[in-house]
């Protein structure tokens, strides 16, 4: 059976949309959320992925106010959510910066920022 220049065309675009839809881990949700304000000094960090994450390859820090970074201990609930504790955070601004191995391979990275009070 042959294919048509205009079928092989649609193929390939379905393919390639299909590829970079599942090629990374997307955060689907965050705690702190982005751009909240939560009250301290002690927070739980909850990241949630839209597919399976690889924690022993994967890192999550907090970049204090003072510009500092500091590598927080991961704990897997599910296969695709990481967790940590932070202790005695005073009030100001505060990032929470990841990277995650996703289990098709991907590294994706990123930020949320957030305010404690």
């Amino acid at each position: 059976m042959l294919m048509t220049k205009q079928a092989f065309a649609k193929l390939a675009l379905l393919l390639a949309l299909t590829s970079d839809a599942f090629a990374h881990a997307v955060l689907l949700e965050a705690t702190p959320g982005a751009n909240t304000s939560i009250a301290g000094p002690n927070i739980t960090v909850q990241l949630r992925f839209n597919s399976r994450i690889d924690a022993a390859r994967s890192r999550l820090s907090i970049l204090l106010s003072d510009h500092s970074e500091r590598p927080l201990a991961l704990e897997q609930s599910t296969p695709a959510t990481l967790s940590s504790r932070v202790a005695g955070l005073a009030a100001g601004a505060y990032k929470l910066r990841w990277q995650v191995l996703a289990a098709d391979g991907h590294i994706s990275r990123g930020e949320v920022p957030f305010q404690v009070k």
